[in-house]
């Protein structure tokens, strides 16, 4: 049986590869309506997403695009209100960290829609980022908070939110875990001149480096100085970036700039390597997913466990700190596994199964339907 209309606003790469997953287990139980705000409207971050994943085609498209964050949040904040005027449905759906998390989440919360918060929980205590302040937000909103791990819900409490939390595991190591395969691993490689083991997989796309230019430098310095092949599939941003303050002297002729590639080929990238460096909240965590080292261009990181157990680790974007730890990256000794059992897709549709049916019946706020549902999520979907 599926009841109620869900509402799922996602706009960008982290936000399609988590819906692939819950939209497939979100459509067995309820009528799902997909907006897309257009965040990522490059057709290499956004369109080749939707179709390597499988993720079915937005309902809805704003085609918001680029801008400020106040530009970019408000465009999204008047669609997303308007979808909701004209769909109510029970629940508007977020996904982690963007603007499109939370123009989604205040768009629902001042129309008097419930919100579920994807990635809830999350914390790096540093509001000098703009995620920081939009996760934030986003929970204090939210009435069903679907967190992927033990320690987001332990930050949850700490701020006095206990209520409709729901410990699902996390959505991305579904699909990690299902999408890899050793033909994708040897085509990748192949199609890179790589081998395994014997290069650094590079991503940068945060403001606060690219919109700096010492930063900006420095980290490309430092990849330069690895005296080996790094593979630097670049976001658009960046390749501005390097463009627009004169930096191409600073990228080495080891340093091999590309264009933003796909999501098992990224999978299969970050698999193969022998060391990331990233200031990517995602990658941080797949590179975990593979037991590969992870040095983090930042000085903050919202996915703890991965620095605690010693696979990750904060170098900011020191030339000479980042230099260090490529040449001798984290290498933590237990592996383990922070991140769920893979069924963290059918946890959250579970959940949202016994919220709709709560609603249905009339049950106020739905906070007993949403105890079963931690019961649920946990047993799985019937």
């Amino acid at each position: 049986m599926t009841r109620g209309v869900v509402l799922s606003v996602v706009g960008n790469r982290p936000q399609y590869i988590k819906a692939a997953v819950v939209s497939r287990a979100v459509r067995s139980v309820a009528r799902e309506v997909l907006l897309d705000t257009g965040q990522h409207y490059d057709h290499a971050l956004a369109g080749a997403f939707y179709a390597e994943l499988d993720l079915p085609r937005a309902d809805i498209e704003l085609g918001v695009g680029s801008g400020s964050h106040a530009a970019q949040t408000a465009a999204m904040l008047t669609g997303v209100a308007d979808a909701i005027a004209e769909l109510r449905p029970s629940v508007v759906l977020v996904y982690g960290d963007t603007n499109s998390t939370l123009a989604g989440a205040l768009a629902a919360a001042k129309l008097n829609v419930p919100v579920a918060h994807v990635e809830a929980g999350l914390r790096s205590y540093d509001r000098r980022m703009p995620e920081e302040v939009n996760r934030v937000l986003t929970d204090h909103l939210a009435s069903l908070l679907f967190c992927p791990t033990d320690t987001a819900v332990a930050n949850l409490g700490r701020e006095g939110i206990v209520e409709g939390v729901v410990q699902t595991g996390d959505v991305m190591f579904d699909l990690a875990i299902s999408s890899l395969t050793p033909d994708h691993q040897r085509a990748t490689l192949d199609r890179f001149g790589l081998e395994q083991g014997r290069y650094v997989l590079a991503t940068v796309h945060r403001s606060a480096t690219t919109d700096d230019p010492t930063a900006l430098r420095a980290v490309l310095e430092a990849l330069g100085e690895s005296g080996e092949a790094v593979v630097f599939p670049a976001h658009p941003r960046t390749a501005a970036s390097i463009a627009r303050f004169g930096l191409d002297g600073a990228v080495a002729s080891t340093v091999r700039l590309v264009a933003p590639v796909g999501y098992v080929e990224s999978l299969a990238l970050t698999r193969n390597a022998r060391v990331v460096a990233t200031d990517s909240g995602g990658l941080q965590k797949e590179a975990y997913f593979f037991a590969v080292p992870c040095v983090t261009l930042r000085d903050t990181s919202e996915w703890v466990e991965t620095v605690t157990s010693g696979w990750n680790v904060l170098a900011g974007t020191d030339r000479a700190a980042v230099a260090a730890a490529l040449r001798d990256p984290p290498r933590g000794g237990d592996h383990p596994g922070f991140y769920g059992s893979g069924d963290a897709g059918d946890r959250i549709a579970a959940a949202l199964d016994v919220w709709l049916e709560c609603t249905d019946a009339g049950e106020a706020g739905g906070v007993d339907g949403v105890e079963t549902a931690d019961k649920r999520a946990k047993d799985g979907p019937s």
